[in-house]
């Protein structure tokens, strides 16, 4: 297991920096420039925009950028933010926490809610159960989260006014109980969006399951039923599902690029948004790395997670 993990790890290193260099060069080919932000001043002449420009170092070829923000990343220092004029790593710092607590619950409530709702479609396919739950899965999977995220702020804020429309605390307070509030809405846009492939992989996972010899075996021998689902089929029907949740993490934190913006979520998506309009390079560097770092280590995990579930895996390993 050690040596597979390792060899996951090394395989990774490529990955993230080809992520940094691809992030990089779309990042400075895109249209706009810091300077229009810096150089807000009408009377400001062209040679003061050149003075700036190569004070900042934005006229050297791209090549030269990114090996000197990779020089400095290495180093633990992601540069200075154009728009905040803050250090990145201090502004990263201070988002990553209410992404992860937004992505994390999001994820918990999707897996509570799907996977008990796919082994019950399994265990009685093609039945108004079935159809009624995989309709609904489907439709949420299928809604853009920012038109969900709308609908719930007009239901339940606008018209029952039983929960805010944004922020993450009620003005003047940071309480716990006024988080969970805000908390609500966002991690439920998550939420519907993840549980529609989550519970068609249960679903399509267990049903395959129920009809191997080992599961009418368990029945032969009279266990109780809710044994053989648990303890004999969803053990083996959660690798499907593992490599699913494997797939999601990336859109975990695309999604939350849009709930954010839309509930005003302090989160790393609010921020990238708020740094790609400024072309806040280092800021958007910074970001790219963080989200890059959770996506590989991410899927390393879900690997050490398959070793535990399938005894093969780990011997092969």
């Amino acid at each position: 297991m050690g040596k597979y993990v390792l060899k996951r790890l090394l395989v990774a290193i490529p990955t993230f920096f080809g992520i940094t260099i691809l992030v990089f060069i779309i990042s400075c080919l895109a249209p706009g420039s810091p300077l229009e932000l810096l150089l807000a001043d009408p009377m400001a002449t062209e040679a003061d925009r050149a003075v700036l420009e190569h004070q900042m170092g934005l006229d050297d070829p791209i090549v030269v950028q990114y090996f000197r923000w990779l020089g400095n990343m290495l180093r633990g220092n992601l540069g200075t933010s154009y728009r905040t004029n803050l250090p990145v790593s201090q502004m990263v710092l201070e988002r990553l926490g209410p992404t992860l607590l937004l992505t994390v619950i999001s994820t918990v409530i999707a897996i509570l809610i799907a996977v008990p709702l796919g082994i019950m479609s399994a265990y009685k396919p093609y039945s108004a159960w079935d159809y009624i739950s995989s309709g609904l899965s489907f439709v949420g999977a299928s809604t853009p989260t920012f038109f969900t995220g709308l609908i719930l702020i007009y239901v339940f804020s606008v018209k029952l006014g039983i929960l805010p429309m944004g922020g993450m605390y009620d003005s003047g307070t940071r309480s716990i109980l006024s988080l969970m509030k805000h908390l609500i809405l966002p991690a439920a846009v998550l939420a519907i969006f993840n549980i529609g492939s989550i519970l068609r992989q249960t679903r399509g996972s267990m049903l395959e399951v129920f009809q191997e010899d080992f599961i009418r075996t368990a029945r032969a021998k009279g266990l109780k039923e809710r044994i053989v689902i648990i303890k004999h089929g969803l053990r083996n029907a959660l690798i499907p599902v593992v490599t699913v949740l494997s797939t999601m993490i990336p859109f975990l934190f695309g999604g939350a690029v849009v709930a954010e913006q839309v509930f005003g979520w302090p989160g790393l998506g609010n921020l990238m948004v708020q740094s790609i309009n400024a072309r806040d390079y280092p800021a958007i560097m910074g970001i790219t790395v963080v989200i890059a770092v959770a996506v590989l280590i991410g899927n390393v995990v879900v690997d050490i997670v398959y070793g535990f579930l399938d005894p093969k895996i780990r011997e092969k390993r």
